[in-house]
């Protein structure tokens, strides 16, 4: 196969959850050590739990213990220390906490250190892997912290594509939270990553209002008006994007206007996820936008309630998978254009700008033909 293999590494994630099972689904396709070389953070006991009870008879795995060993056509495993429990399928524990944030730690001190190209994070239990030492409220906050660098919650598609100002807050501190400066920072995380990692040339983006009716022109609320809009207007005067609001996000929704666009900002969570899970159904993707790496995730929970079941869909995980390598390569292709961005030769700048059309075009078809075998 003439197609590039990227080293992807996998988190494990809460073990009494559909993460284990999910990721088994994915990775006892033979076909999928095609595309990948796939590296799991992992503790062994889970893993051989999840396997008996999905009736997989054969896995081809190998235990390695450094990047150094790393094989191909092969699922990398890497210890992460040992499960003294039985799992208990939809029974979270401190000890099932322990391995998912061994799991987590492990797996983003290998992305940090360039030892894998991406990582991929299965589903955790945000209650239950915190400790003393590891006080985040979810993946974004900790990669946020090891990286050192803002970072963006950003829900990706095919059909919609979704990013939030805040995150996992309580609803009654997002107004007090909101600023013109975290949604200008926003913003600008946006439009880079729609450009790097989406080969979006000039991005068109809506941004939905905070209050009902975008604020009703200032009679339900005032931060459309004196935050929002001022937001808006000086992140398109220095960034090469069409941004457009504040939309309602009621009627935006309702009458499919996020077809028009390339992205949406949301103000905050449920605002954003809601009708990005509803439309996006099984084919969602949470991609950290900011970072200096690539992580992607599943955009579904641990689903305590269907754990151990074998009936948990691997789809978005499939999709986090080939999200990833679609970023890696579209952030090969923006670092390959040459600085400055646009020559000054006109037909130079039309050569790069097709050339660039071409590849993205080609990595859509190479991801098109993988899924096809996947099914």
């Amino acid at each position: 196969m003439n197609t590039p293999k990227y080293k992807i590494g996998f988190t494990i994630g809460e073990p009494a959850g559909i993460g284990p099972e999910i990721l088994l689904k994915v990775l006892s396709n033979q076909a999928m050590l095609d595309y990948i070389i796939p590296i799991v953070f992992a503790a062994p006991k889970v893993l051989s739990a999840h396997r008996r009870r999905l009736n997989i008879e054969k896995l081809n795995t190998t235990y390695i213990s450094n990047p150094s060993r790393i094989k191909t056509n092969t699922i990398n495993i890497v210890n992460i220390g040992e499960l003294k429990e039985d799992i208990v399928f939809g029974k979270p524990t401190n000890k099932t906490g322990s391995i998912a944030r061994k799991s987590l730690q492990r797996g983003v001190k290998w992305l940090a250190e360039n030892n894998i190209d991406a990582l991929v994070t299965l589903p955790i239990d945000k209650h239950n892997i915190k400790n003393e030492d590891f006080p985040y409220n979810g993946h974004t906050d900790y990669l946020k912290d090891v990286f050192k660098t803002e970072t963006l919650m950003f829900m990706v598609a095919d059909n919609i594509k979704i990013a939030t100002v805040t995150n996992h807050i309580p609803i009654s501190k997002i107004p007090e939270v909101i600023s013109q400066e975290l949604i200008e920072t926003k913003l600008k995380l946006l439009i880079d990553s729609l450009i790097k990692d989406f080969g979006i040339e000039k991005p068109k983006i809506a941004i939905l209002g905070l209050n009902p009716h975008a604020g009703d022109n200032g009679i339900i609320g005032t931060e459309e008006i004196e935050i929002i809009l001022p937001a808006l207007q000086n992140v398109e005067q220095e960034k090469n994007a069409i941004l457009l609001g504040c939309y309602p996000a009621d009627g935006f929704f309702a009458n499919e206007l996020y077809k028009k666009f390339d992205a949406v900002l949301a103000m905050y969570h449920d605002q954003g996820l809601i009708p990005f899970k509803f439309i996006a159904r099984y084919e969602g993707v949470n991609f950290t936008a900011g970072l200096p790496k690539i992580r992607t995730s599943p955009d579904h929970g641990t689903a305590y309630d269907i754990a151990g079941k074998g009936i948990a869909n691997e789809q978005s995980l499939l999709k986090a998978i080939f999200t990833a390598i679609d970023i890696i390569r579209n952030r090969k292709i923006y670092e390959d254009l040459p600085e400055p961005l646009q020559p000054q030769n006109p037909n130079e700048v039309r050569h790069f700008v097709n050339s660039r059309k071409a590849k993205q075009t080609n990595v859509k078809k190479e991801n098109n033909d993988n899924e096809d075998t996947e099914a």
